[in-house]
């Protein structure tokens, strides 16, 4: 055989010494999946999170959130993407006439 043989773009094996460390963000998104399973038990779940709690070094409450990850919440909403949702309520022809004149008067408190 030729060194022109053995030649490919392509890894043909993956050697046992190989890269295989765990990514810690796709291990946190393991154990918050864990917790919000409802096919997973009660132990399993408080497992989870006690290892969010621990390796994040932020508790983590029921509602399966890290406390402090967020924070764009306190953020303004653009008020242009706000009245375009808004008008999209207004002529969604499935959202009820009660909807449709909230959605109405919040424009028109945005706009005015």
């Amino acid at each position: 055989m030729t060194d022109q043989d053995n030649y490919s773009d392509i890894q043909q094996e993956v050697s046992e010494d190989a890269d295989t460390e765990k990514d810690p963000e796709n291990v946190y998104r393991g154990h918050k999946a864990t917790i919000s399973n409802p096919n997973t038990s009660k132990a399993a779940k408080e497992h989870s999170r006690q290892v969010l709690a621990n390796e994040t070094n932020e508790p983590v409450d029921q509602s399966n959130n890290i406390r402090g990850v967020r924070e764009d919440t306190n953020e303004e909403k653009d008020p242009g993407n706000v009245a375009r949702g808004l008008k999209a309520s207004i002529n969604n022809k499935n959202v009820s006439d009660e909807a449709r004149e909230k959605a109405k008067e919040k424009l028109r408190d945005l706009e005015g």
